[in-house]
């Protein structure tokens, strides 16, 4: 690979750092090509790109990003592949996580979301949060109670007093 080529790549790999929502770093030594092929295709349904890095064009990805960017990036050794997850950070590490519990061969490394470094375990943590659509729901739920709460307070009056007039309409028919 020469010099112009090494640039391009840089540059491409620059342009989907900074697009990413996330980035999960594997080490893939051990996939068969057929494995390789079906991670790429379950995370393509979730508009999640994965390429094969040159350790050396990343490092010099990471010197541009800086921080604990380019500390993942100097970390980089043997063969790597990363994930950019463009949409929903949770959704990628999901199916990295999954895959990874399926295939003893990819094993995760230090990854990065925006500019934070995230640990193995910080990716598997990040993989078992809910997807944002239930996360979304659980705030709705959250932020209606109050006024589900104060509905129940206004009904609760016209509603005793509807009891009332029940119990007093089968006094009066009983004793008649």
């Amino acid at each position: 690979m020469n010099r112009n080529q090494k640039h391009e790549l840089g540059s491409a790999l620059k342009d989907k750092f900074s697009k990413a929502q996330v980035a999960i770093f594997a080490d893939y030594k051990g996939l068969t090509a057929v494995q390789a092929d079906e991670f790429r295709r379950l995370l393509r349904v979730a508009m999640v790109e994965v390429k094969v890095l040159k350790n050396n064009v990343a490092r010099k990805v990471g010197d541009e990003f800086g921080g604990e960017f380019k500390q993942v990036t100097d970390s980089l050794v043997g063969p790597t592949m990363v994930a950019f997850g463009y949409g929903d950070p949770a959704v990628a590490a999901k199916i990295v996580k999954n895959f990874a519990k399926d295939n003893e061969a990819l094993v995760l490394k230090d990854s990065v979301m925006g500019n934070k470094r995230l640990a193995p375990k910080d990716v598997e943590a990040l993989a078992d949060l809910p997807s944002r659509e239930v996360m979304l729901g659980m705030f709705l739920g959250v932020m209606m109670a109050p006024v589900r709460d104060f509905v129940c307070v206004l009904a609760a009056v016209p509603r005793g007093f509807v009891t009332a007039l029940s119990a007093i309409e089968k006094k009066k028919a009983e004793q008649a």
